[in-house]
């Protein structure tokens, strides 16, 4: 069945209703509007010695953050922007998939697309519940013995500032059933004339009244409104994507993507270098309370000090005051953090029990610089706290040796998940291509 002739499937974006279509792994929806290297179909990535991938979809769609049930089946949330330069705002396609591998061989072969036709980008299992998270909102369908749930989705948390930029509602829920749903913000330092050199931001920023932070909810109380209903939890984030809860430090973490735009903005502080490195990409635990200090300040990880921003009267040099969490680690600029696990050791080597597994999306505005990140890391921890230095687990998903242009890259990585016998999960939202990674040695 060809994707487009699914006009059975169209729904509403505002009408969160659950019906489900085949989905063909050859035919599915999937962004192929931009330059491609010629090899592109025959990337894949590269990984450390005894691990072994397969390629568990070739083209499932823009796909974006992925959650794996206790019996293997697959959920993944898609991005409906991505896909319709290509296909067309009327393509007809559900924001969610649900993929299971039947004969063990590590590919799907029975894929089944359902939700509404929106944007979706986070997707995580909670106590019988398969959440998804929306531009605006955070909904649930409860989950049954079907590959895809015959039941309707319940809007849980909603009432979010409608923005362009940085709207993703990313969650996390913490075992007592905290939701946690990050607020972005729409620009880059709050800045009182948008992208324009030399503008001081406002002072205090409006913004962080309703977004910077992650706002707190009930994650089995239905229609909460950020304003009435939710608290909020830490402020001074920019935009939050990647986020996780961390069983051994019963704490949630997350990395954050830093502002941009440094050295074209601020010139006389700072080199196109400086515009390529800075600022950091921070990782942080994170508390009831906790200041991570956008957009006032910024974190450099070359000096591994904290900065007071260009718009707040910083000037490349001043470190900033004030009450402002430092991160675990800073990684390197514009990397764009997607998406992080704690992995639990299952059928690995035991340096990476407990350790963050963290996806970046890959750099674009490093130029005139080569363009970067395009891989997972792994950081090595023990009960939530660093052990040693982090390192590169997953590269060559551009097929390229060195990318300029950040449109030339084969795959842009964004959402990993763990199987229940320690496989993981990457997924990509160039083509929405899938892996599935084990290992294939000794543990």
């Amino acid at each position: 069945m060809n994707v487009l002739s699914f006009s059975r499937c169209l729904l509403p974006a505002a009408v969160i209703l659950l019906s489900s279509c085949a989905v063909a792994p050859d035919q599915a929806p999937g962004r192929a509007a931009e330059p491609l290297p010629e090899n592109w179909e025959t990337v894949q990535p590269i990984l450390p010695d005894g691990f072994a991938t397969t390629i568990f979809h070739p083209a499932a769609g823009a796909t974006r953050h992925i959650a794996v049930r206790d019996n293997g089946d697959v959920f993944v949330a898609r991005d409906f922007r991505l896909a319709a330069p290509m296909f067309g705002q009327d393509a007809a396609w559900g924001a969610l998939l649900a993929m299971r591998d039947n004969d063990g061989d590590g590919v799907a072969d029975q894929v089944e697309e359902f939700g509404p036709q929106t944007t979706a980008t986070e997707v995580v299992i909670h106590d019988g519940w398969l959440y998804f998270g929306t531009d605006l909102a955070v909904y649930r369908i409860e989950l049954d013995d079907n590959l895809v749930p015959a039941g309707v989705a319940e809007p849980i948390a909603g009432g979010f500032p409608m923005q362009r930029s940085h709207a993703d509602k990313t969650f996390e829920i913490d075992p007592e059933g905290v939701l946690y749903v990050n607020s972005g913000v729409p620009t880059n330092a709050c800045e009182t004339k948008r992208m324009t050199p030399r503008a001081p931001g406002f002072d205090p920023c409006p913004q962080l009244e309703r977004s910077g932070g992650i706002w707190k909810f009930d994650a089995d109380r239905k229609l909460q409104d950020q304003l009435r209903d939710g608290e909020r939890f830490v402020t001074g984030t920019r935009n939050v994507l990647a986020m996780e809860w961390n069983p051994w430090a019963n704490k949630l973490y997350f990395v954050m993507h830093g502002r941009d735009s440094l050295g074209m903005l601020w010139k006389d502080f700072y080199t196109r270098e400086d515009n390529a490195e800075l600022p950091a990409e921070e990782f942080h635990a994170a508390e009831q309370g906790d200041n991570f200090g956008w957009p006032y300040t910024y974190y450099d990880h070359l000096r591994n000090m904290r900065m007071q921003a260009p718009e707040y009267g910083g000037d490349g040099k001043t470190e900033a005051e004030g009450d402002y969490k430092e991160p675990l680690l800073g990684f390197p600029g514009h990397w764009a953090p997607m998406d992080m696990i704690f992995h639990s050791g299952k059928n690995m080597p035991g340096k990476y029990a407990q350790g963050a597994f963290i996806v970046f999306h890959g750099s674009w505005n490093r130029m005139p610089l080569e363009q970067q990140g395009y891989n997972v890391v792994f950081v090595p921890m023990r009960d939530g706290k660093v052990t040693g230095d982090w390192e590169v687990f997953a590269d060559g998903f551009t097929g390229v040796d060195k990318l300029m242009n950040p449109g030339l890259t084969a795959y842009r990585p964004v959402g990993i998940a763990e199987g229940p016998n320690g496989e993981i999960y990457l997924s990509e939202d160039k083509h929405g291509r899938m892996w599935r990674v084990t290992w294939s040695g000794n543990p």
